[in-house]
Protein backbone atom coordinates (compact mmCIF):
# COMPACT_ATOMS: atom_id res chain seq x y z
CA UNK A 1 0.00 0.00 0.00
CA UNK A 2 2.69 2.63 0.92
CA UNK A 3 4.68 2.16 -2.32
CA UNK A 4 1.26 2.80 -4.19
CA UNK A 5 0.70 5.92 -2.17
CA UNK A 6 4.85 6.89 -2.86
CA UNK A 7 4.39 6.42 -6.53
CA UNK A 8 0.97 8.11 -6.59
CA UNK A 9 1.88 11.39 -4.83
CA UNK A 10 6.19 11.44 -6.62
CA UNK A 11 3.71 10.98 -10.05
CA UNK A 12 1.32 13.68 -8.70
CA UNK A 13 4.49 16.06 -7.71
CA UNK A 14 6.74 15.88 -11.00
CA UNK A 15 3.59 15.56 -13.54
CA UNK A 16 2.18 18.96 -11.96
CA UNK A 17 5.60 20.56 -11.10
CA UNK A 18 6.27 19.78 -15.18
CA UNK A 19 2.79 21.18 -16.45
CA UNK A 20 3.46 24.12 -14.05
CA UNK A 21 7.08 24.82 -16.00
CA UNK A 22 5.06 23.83 -19.68
CA UNK A 23 2.26 26.63 -18.77
CA UNK A 24 4.28 29.52 -17.80
CA UNK A 25 7.41 29.72 -19.59
CA UNK A 26 5.05 29.71 -23.06
CA UNK A 27 3.40 32.86 -21.15
CA UNK A 28 7.30 34.05 -20.26
CA UNK A 29 8.14 34.20 -24.10
CA UNK A 30 4.60 35.32 -25.80
CA UNK A 31 5.07 38.64 -23.04
CA UNK A 32 8.72 38.80 -24.51
CA UNK A 33 7.59 38.27 -28.03
CA UNK A 34 5.01 40.94 -27.92
CA UNK A 35 7.87 43.70 -26.43
CA UNK A 36 10.57 43.08 -28.61
CA UNK A 37 8.50 41.85 -31.76
CA UNK A 38 9.33 45.75 -33.13
CA UNK A 39 13.00 45.92 -32.32
CA UNK A 40 13.33 42.64 -34.42
CA UNK A 41 11.52 42.75 -37.48
CA UNK A 42 13.33 46.73 -37.72
CA UNK A 43 16.47 45.00 -37.26
CA UNK A 44 15.55 42.00 -39.57
CA UNK A 45 16.64 39.56 -37.04
CA UNK A 46 17.11 36.14 -38.81
CA UNK A 47 14.63 33.67 -37.63
CA UNK A 48 17.04 30.94 -36.70
CA UNK A 49 18.60 33.34 -34.49
CA UNK A 50 15.25 34.00 -32.92
CA UNK A 51 14.55 30.71 -32.40
CA UNK A 52 17.90 29.81 -30.46
CA UNK A 53 17.35 33.01 -28.15
CA UNK A 54 13.73 31.53 -27.03
CA UNK A 55 15.59 28.40 -26.27
CA UNK A 56 18.30 29.99 -24.02
CA UNK A 57 15.55 32.17 -22.97
CA UNK A 58 13.18 28.97 -22.31
CA UNK A 59 16.38 27.35 -19.79
CA UNK A 60 17.82 30.77 -18.26
CA UNK A 61 14.34 31.69 -16.47
CA UNK A 62 13.54 27.77 -16.02
CA UNK A 63 16.15 27.54 -13.97
CA UNK A 64 15.88 30.96 -12.48
CA UNK A 65 12.37 30.54 -11.20
CA UNK A 66 12.39 26.94 -10.65
CA UNK A 67 12.20 27.29 -7.09
CA UNK A 68 8.82 29.48 -7.50
CA UNK A 69 7.43 27.00 -10.02
CA UNK A 70 8.16 24.27 -7.82
CA UNK A 71 6.73 25.50 -4.56
CA UNK A 72 3.46 26.65 -6.04
CA UNK A 73 3.12 23.00 -7.74
CA UNK A 74 3.22 21.46 -4.37
CA UNK A 75 0.60 23.79 -3.03
CA UNK A 76 -1.79 22.88 -5.73
CA UNK A 77 -1.79 19.35 -5.80
CA UNK A 78 -0.92 18.94 -2.35
CA UNK A 79 -4.06 21.36 -1.50
CA UNK A 80 -6.31 18.74 -4.07
CA UNK A 81 -5.25 16.30 -1.78
CA UNK A 82 -6.71 17.93 1.40
CA UNK A 83 -9.92 19.02 -0.24
CA UNK A 84 -10.51 15.46 -1.24
CA UNK A 85 -9.78 14.24 2.21
CA UNK A 86 -7.21 11.76 0.59
CA UNK A 87 -4.72 13.43 2.74
CA UNK A 88 -7.00 12.36 5.77
CA UNK A 89 -7.42 9.02 4.89
CA UNK A 90 -3.61 7.99 4.51
CA UNK A 91 -2.43 9.21 8.00
CA UNK A 92 -5.67 7.67 9.29
CA UNK A 93 -4.35 3.98 8.29
CA UNK A 94 -1.64 4.59 10.47
CA UNK A 95 0.83 6.11 8.44
CA UNK A 96 3.10 8.95 10.33
CA UNK A 97 2.96 12.52 8.97
CA UNK A 98 7.15 12.34 8.29
CA UNK A 99 6.18 8.78 6.08
CA UNK A 100 3.66 10.94 4.17
CA UNK A 101 6.20 13.13 3.44
CA UNK A 102 8.77 10.17 1.63
CA UNK A 103 7.22 10.89 -1.59
CA UNK A 104 7.69 14.70 -1.41
CA UNK A 105 11.65 14.43 -0.69
CA UNK A 106 12.21 11.77 -3.21
CA UNK A 107 10.74 14.44 -5.89
CA UNK A 108 12.80 17.07 -4.43
CA UNK A 109 15.79 14.96 -5.20
CA UNK A 110 15.35 14.11 -8.42
CA UNK A 111 14.69 17.76 -9.05
CA UNK A 112 17.45 19.36 -7.20
CA UNK A 113 20.09 16.95 -8.87
CA UNK A 114 18.48 18.00 -12.58
CA UNK A 115 18.78 21.81 -11.23
CA UNK A 116 22.19 21.54 -10.31
CA UNK A 117 23.66 19.74 -13.50
CA UNK A 118 21.78 22.27 -15.20
CA UNK A 119 23.24 25.24 -13.57
CA UNK A 120 26.82 24.25 -13.49
CA UNK A 121 26.76 22.99 -17.25
CA UNK A 122 23.60 24.18 -19.67
CA UNK A 123 22.26 27.55 -17.48
CA UNK A 124 26.20 29.13 -18.36
CA UNK A 125 25.24 28.02 -22.27
CA UNK A 126 21.76 29.29 -22.24
CA UNK A 127 23.05 32.89 -20.30
CA UNK A 128 25.70 33.59 -22.59
CA UNK A 129 23.33 32.84 -25.57
CA UNK A 130 20.55 35.27 -23.98
CA UNK A 131 22.57 38.11 -23.24
CA UNK A 132 24.38 38.31 -26.47
CA UNK A 133 21.23 38.24 -28.32
CA UNK A 134 20.00 41.00 -26.09
CA UNK A 135 22.57 43.01 -26.70
CA UNK A 136 23.29 42.30 -29.94
CA UNK A 137 19.81 43.25 -31.55
CA UNK A 138 17.67 44.22 -29.04
CA UNK A 139 19.55 47.08 -26.90
CA UNK A 140 22.27 48.64 -29.17
CA UNK A 141 25.28 50.42 -27.92
CA UNK A 142 22.80 52.70 -26.07
CA UNK A 143 21.96 50.91 -23.10
CA UNK A 144 24.66 48.12 -23.09
CA UNK A 145 26.00 48.26 -19.67
CA UNK A 146 25.60 44.39 -19.23
CA UNK A 147 28.03 43.74 -22.56
CA UNK A 148 29.97 46.89 -22.61
CA UNK A 149 32.11 48.48 -20.13
CA UNK A 150 33.84 51.50 -18.79
CA UNK A 151 37.03 52.51 -17.38
CA UNK A 152 38.51 48.88 -16.29
CA UNK A 153 41.51 48.88 -14.54
CA UNK A 154 43.32 45.34 -14.43
CA UNK A 155 45.90 44.53 -12.16
CA UNK A 156 47.57 41.17 -14.84
CA UNK A 157 50.62 40.30 -12.59
CA UNK A 158 52.26 41.58 -9.63
CA UNK A 159 53.88 44.37 -11.72
CA UNK A 160 51.71 45.16 -14.53
CA UNK A 161 48.50 47.05 -14.85
CA UNK A 162 46.32 48.02 -17.94
CA UNK A 163 43.52 50.35 -18.35
CA UNK A 164 41.19 50.11 -21.24
CA UNK A 165 38.49 53.43 -21.09
CA UNK A 166 35.85 51.32 -23.15
CA UNK A 167 35.45 47.63 -24.29
CA UNK A 168 32.80 45.60 -26.40
CA UNK A 169 32.51 41.77 -25.13
CA UNK A 170 30.71 40.70 -28.93
CA UNK A 171 33.65 42.15 -30.98
CA UNK A 172 36.27 41.61 -28.52
CA UNK A 173 37.72 45.32 -28.67
CA UNK A 174 38.44 47.42 -26.46
CA UNK A 175 39.10 51.20 -26.49
CA UNK A 176 41.82 53.85 -25.47
CA UNK A 177 44.36 50.79 -24.04
CA UNK A 178 47.31 51.32 -21.72
CA UNK A 179 49.72 48.88 -20.37
CA UNK A 180 52.28 50.20 -17.15
CA UNK A 181 54.88 47.66 -15.98
CA UNK A 182 56.74 48.62 -13.11
CA UNK A 183 59.81 47.40 -11.42
CA UNK A 184 60.36 48.24 -7.63
CA UNK A 185 56.72 50.25 -8.22
CA UNK A 186 58.76 52.26 -10.68
CA UNK A 187 57.29 52.77 -14.03
CA UNK A 188 59.49 51.17 -16.36
CA UNK A 189 57.69 50.63 -19.38
CA UNK A 190 54.23 51.95 -20.89
CA UNK A 191 52.51 50.86 -23.71
CA UNK A 192 48.75 52.69 -25.14
CA UNK A 193 47.20 52.12 -28.18
CA UNK A 194 43.57 53.89 -29.61
CA UNK A 195 42.48 50.24 -30.07
CA UNK A 196 43.08 46.62 -29.03
CA UNK A 197 41.45 43.84 -30.58
CA UNK A 198 41.39 40.05 -29.75
CA UNK A 199 42.46 37.44 -32.00
CA UNK A 200 40.55 34.30 -31.16
CA UNK A 201 42.96 32.18 -33.72
CA UNK A 202 46.51 33.25 -32.52
CA UNK A 203 45.43 34.33 -29.04
CA UNK A 204 47.12 37.63 -29.53
CA UNK A 205 46.09 41.23 -29.60
CA UNK A 206 45.98 44.02 -32.07
CA UNK A 207 46.92 47.41 -30.92
CA UNK A 208 45.77 50.21 -33.80
CA UNK A 209 47.99 53.40 -33.47
CA UNK A 210 50.38 52.14 -31.16
CA UNK A 211 52.79 53.76 -28.95
CA UNK A 212 55.60 52.40 -26.45
CA UNK A 213 58.03 53.96 -24.17
CA UNK A 214 60.75 52.19 -22.20
CA UNK A 215 62.12 54.82 -19.30
CA UNK A 216 65.47 55.14 -18.71
CA UNK A 217 67.92 56.23 -16.85
CA UNK A 218 68.91 58.90 -18.71
CA UNK A 219 67.02 58.79 -22.00
CA UNK A 220 63.38 57.20 -22.63
CA UNK A 221 63.00 54.96 -25.49
CA UNK A 222 59.85 55.53 -28.19
CA UNK A 223 58.33 53.26 -30.65
CA UNK A 224 55.41 53.91 -32.62
CA UNK A 225 53.03 52.02 -34.77
CA UNK A 226 50.14 52.02 -36.78
CA UNK A 227 49.02 48.60 -36.07
CA UNK A 228 51.03 46.11 -34.26
CA UNK A 229 50.36 42.24 -32.81
CA UNK A 230 51.04 41.36 -29.27
CA UNK A 231 50.94 39.19 -27.06
CA UNK A 232 50.38 39.55 -23.22
CA UNK A 233 49.23 37.36 -20.15
CA UNK A 234 45.33 38.20 -20.07
CA UNK A 235 42.37 36.97 -21.44
CA UNK A 236 39.35 38.97 -22.70
CA UNK A 237 36.92 37.94 -19.68
CA UNK A 238 39.02 39.74 -17.69
CA UNK A 239 37.73 42.79 -19.47
CA UNK A 240 34.05 41.67 -19.52
CA UNK A 241 31.90 42.85 -17.15
CA UNK A 242 31.69 41.23 -13.46
CA UNK A 243 28.08 39.26 -12.93
CA UNK A 244 27.96 38.22 -16.94
CA UNK A 245 31.33 36.72 -17.20
CA UNK A 246 30.52 34.61 -13.96
CA UNK A 247 26.99 33.71 -15.65
CA UNK A 248 28.63 32.40 -18.32
CA UNK A 249 30.72 29.45 -16.71
CA UNK A 250 30.81 26.22 -16.15
CA UNK A 251 31.46 24.80 -12.48
CA UNK A 252 34.99 24.09 -13.46
CA UNK A 253 35.91 27.64 -15.20
CA UNK A 254 34.19 29.25 -12.65
CA UNK A 255 36.11 28.00 -9.72
CA UNK A 256 39.57 28.06 -11.71
CA UNK A 257 38.10 31.65 -12.69
CA UNK A 258 37.94 32.99 -8.84
CA UNK A 259 41.29 31.54 -7.88
CA UNK A 260 42.65 33.28 -10.67
CA UNK A 261 41.30 36.47 -9.19
CA UNK A 262 41.62 36.23 -6.25
CA UNK A 263 45.54 35.75 -6.76
CA UNK A 264 45.09 39.20 -8.68
CA UNK A 265 43.60 40.84 -5.59
CA UNK A 266 40.05 41.70 -7.93
CA UNK A 267 38.06 43.60 -5.74
CA UNK A 268 35.20 42.71 -7.28
CA UNK A 269 35.65 39.14 -6.53
CA UNK A 270 32.95 39.05 -3.91
CA UNK A 271 30.69 39.12 -7.13
CA UNK A 272 31.79 35.89 -8.38
CA UNK A 273 31.13 34.11 -5.28
CA UNK A 274 27.97 35.10 -5.13
CA UNK A 275 27.40 33.12 -8.90
CA UNK A 276 29.05 30.01 -7.27
CA UNK A 277 26.96 29.57 -4.16
CA UNK A 278 23.92 30.24 -5.88
CA UNK A 279 25.00 27.56 -8.02
CA UNK A 280 24.67 24.97 -4.97
CA UNK A 281 21.95 26.92 -2.60
CA UNK A 282 19.39 27.26 -5.25
CA UNK A 283 19.17 23.57 -5.97
CA UNK A 284 18.49 23.05 -1.83
CA UNK A 285 15.79 25.93 -1.68
CA UNK A 286 13.58 22.82 -3.81
CA UNK A 287 13.58 21.01 -0.29
CA UNK A 288 13.37 23.78 2.00
CA UNK A 289 10.23 24.77 -0.15
CA UNK A 290 9.07 21.50 -0.51
CA UNK A 291 8.33 21.00 3.58
CA UNK A 292 7.10 24.75 3.53
CA UNK A 293 4.48 23.92 0.89
CA UNK A 294 3.11 20.62 2.29
CA UNK A 295 2.99 22.46 5.75
CA UNK A 296 1.14 24.98 4.56
CA UNK A 297 -1.14 22.74 2.08
CA UNK A 298 -1.71 19.91 3.69
CA UNK A 299 -4.61 20.82 6.29
CA UNK A 300 -7.88 21.63 4.54
CA UNK A 301 -9.38 25.03 4.67
CA UNK A 302 -12.54 27.02 4.66
CA UNK A 303 -11.62 29.38 1.50
CA UNK A 304 -10.33 25.96 -0.07
CA UNK A 305 -6.90 26.06 -2.62
CA UNK A 306 -7.35 29.91 -2.81
CA UNK A 307 -6.60 30.27 0.83
CA UNK A 308 -3.50 27.81 0.44
CA UNK A 309 -2.33 29.64 -3.36
CA UNK A 310 -2.52 32.74 -1.28
CA UNK A 311 -0.42 31.85 1.64
CA UNK A 312 1.78 30.60 -0.81
CA UNK A 313 2.92 33.46 -3.16
CA UNK A 314 3.33 35.76 -0.42
CA UNK A 315 6.03 33.16 0.68
CA UNK A 316 7.50 32.84 -2.37
CA UNK A 317 7.44 36.86 -2.89
CA UNK A 318 9.49 37.35 0.46
CA UNK A 319 12.06 34.42 -0.12
CA UNK A 320 12.55 36.27 -3.92
CA UNK A 321 12.91 39.34 -2.09
CA UNK A 322 15.48 38.11 0.98
CA UNK A 323 17.27 36.65 -1.97
CA UNK A 324 17.84 39.36 -4.12
CA UNK A 325 18.31 41.58 -1.31
CA UNK A 326 20.84 39.55 0.32
CA UNK A 327 22.53 38.65 -3.01
CA UNK A 328 23.20 42.20 -3.44
CA UNK A 329 24.19 43.17 -0.52
CA UNK A 330 27.07 40.56 -0.50
CA UNK A 331 28.08 42.42 -4.00
CA UNK A 332 28.26 45.61 -3.05
CA UNK A 333 29.21 45.55 0.77
CA UNK A 334 31.17 43.74 3.11
CA UNK A 335 28.77 40.81 4.25
CA UNK A 336 30.49 37.07 3.49
CA UNK A 337 28.94 36.22 0.47
CA UNK A 338 28.66 32.18 1.81
CA UNK A 339 26.47 34.13 4.65
CA UNK A 340 24.22 36.53 2.48
CA UNK A 341 23.76 33.59 -0.46
CA UNK A 342 22.63 31.14 2.22
CA UNK A 343 20.85 33.49 4.43
CA UNK A 344 17.48 32.71 3.10
CA UNK A 345 17.63 29.22 2.91
CA UNK A 346 18.30 29.32 6.36
CA UNK A 347 15.97 31.41 7.75
CA UNK A 348 13.27 29.81 5.71
CA UNK A 349 14.57 26.58 6.43
CA UNK A 350 13.38 27.68 10.38
CA UNK A 351 10.32 28.54 9.12
CA UNK A 352 9.79 25.45 7.52
CA UNK A 353 10.36 23.35 10.43
CA UNK A 354 8.37 25.82 12.59
CA UNK A 355 5.65 24.72 10.01
CA UNK A 356 6.41 21.04 9.94
CA UNK A 357 6.13 21.07 13.70
CA UNK A 358 2.77 22.46 13.50
CA UNK A 359 1.15 20.82 10.30
CA UNK A 360 2.26 17.30 12.24
CA UNK A 361 0.21 18.28 15.09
Amino acid sequence: MLKIIDKYILKRYLATFSVMLILFIPIGIVIDVSEKVNRMIERKVPLSEIVIYYIDFTVYFANLLFPIFLFLSVIWFTSKLANNTEIIAILSSGISFYRFLRPYFIGATVVSIFALLMGFYLVPSASKGFNDFRYKNLKGRSNSQTMETTDIFRQISENEIIYVNSYNYLSKTGFQFVHEKFEDNVLVEKTEANRIKFNEVTKSYTLYNYQKRKVGKLNDVLESSDKKILKYNFEPDDLTPVFYVAETMTIGELISFIDKERKKGNSNINTYLVVLYKKFSLPISAFILTIIAVAVSSMKRRGGMGINLAIGICIAFVFIFFDKVFGTLAEKSSISPLFAVWLPNIVFGILAFYLLRNAKR
